[in-house]
């Protein structure tokens, strides 16, 4: 009897250590679709930062030319 209990008392932690490998193999699963989340939305945040900056640049160029213009000489 004794040999039995030791063998599943082995059994028990194969299967306790078999279902904490899985369940850590979800969190890991779980934080890593988290991450992939995360780094579409800095993605998107980063291009409409782009879009901002060249928007704004633009429209500094715009009223420079402008600013020639209207100073520049006209023929006529």
């Amino acid at each position: 009897m004794e040999g039995s209990r030791f063998v599943s008392e082995s059994l028990w932690q194969d299967q306790r250590i078999d279902a904490q490998e899985r369940i850590m193999a979800l969190q890991f699963g779980q934080v890593e679709r988290r991450l992939e989340r995360i780094e579409a939305m800095i993605e998107g945040l980063e291009r409409r930062l782009w879009m901002t900056v060249y928007g704004v640049v633009a429209v500094i160029l715009t009223q420079a030319v402008q600013g020639i213009l209207d100073y520049a000489p006209r023929g006529g």
